[in-house]
């Protein structure tokens, strides 16, 4: 029986926080382990604070929007870097930039990393699952949900459990740019939405969740469909 393949967008700054979390590293690949006998992932990875860290030097000596986009990219392809050797042969050979391009995938674990200016991995990751015919991405981030408003400013936020697309685009837009800290990147929800995908927001710091998810139980997240 073919396995199933899941596309996985993990925030880079579960990555690297303040320095490179190991400890999250090993505990995402050891659930990820734990799911290859039914599954194939392939897995997009952000930028993160460290490419925000990089773009907020940048924009200090007159960065345009391009500039700032290039280190975002060459970011989420180190990042890329760390996490195919943590897979090892486990992994496609390549890393891949271009979601468009059409790959036979042998190895049951497929690494992609950011492509064009402009272009953020969630928008990426959308356009591989649309050249895979895939319907649903899990995009692990650092909140436990989406929220109507920003939780840390706001403490009356309403957490969502469940949301429609036209509810997200109500709430975030459907604008991107450089650095944009939000749970999914609204030009990519827009095609998202008229692709008819699902997307499912997951605290990657608390990776038990995501096994409940594959597991088919019960989990805290939101799912926006």
């Amino acid at each position: 029986m073919e396995k199933e393949i899941v596309i996985i967008s993990v925030g880079g700054s579960l990555i690297v926080p303040n320095e490179i979390d190991i400890g999250f590293l090993k505990k995402f690949r050891n659930v990820i382990l734990k799911f290859l006998d039914k599954k194939k992932f392939f897995v997009y990875v952000g930028g993160g604070k460290t490419a925000r860290r990089y773009q907020k030097a940048m924009a200090e000596f007159k960065a345009n929007t391009r500039q700032l986009d290039l280190v975002g990219i060459q970011t989420t392809r180190i990042n890329a870097q760390l996490l195919k050797l943590l897979f090892g042969n486990l992994c496609h050979p390549e890393i891949i930039e271009d979601p468009t391009k059409k790959i036979k995938v042998k190895k049951d674990i497929l690494i992609a990393a950011g492509w064009k200016p402009g272009w953020s991995t969630d928008y990426d990751a959308v356009l591989l699952a649309k050249n895979f015919g895939i319907k649903r991405i899990v995009n692990l981030t650092d909140v436990d949900y989406v929220f109507d408003k920003d939780p840390d400013k706001f403490p009356e936020a309403k957490p969502f459990k469940k949301m429609s697309w036209l509810q997200f685009k109500k709430i975030f837009g459907e604008k991107w740019s450089p650095g944009l800290s939000l749970p999914f990147d609204p030009v990519a929800a827009k095609i998202a939405r008229e692709l008819k995908m699902e997307v499912v927001i997951i605290n990657g710091k608390k990776l038990k969740r995501l096994e409940n998810f594959f597991n088919k139980k019960s989990f805290i997240g939101t799912i926006i469909s």
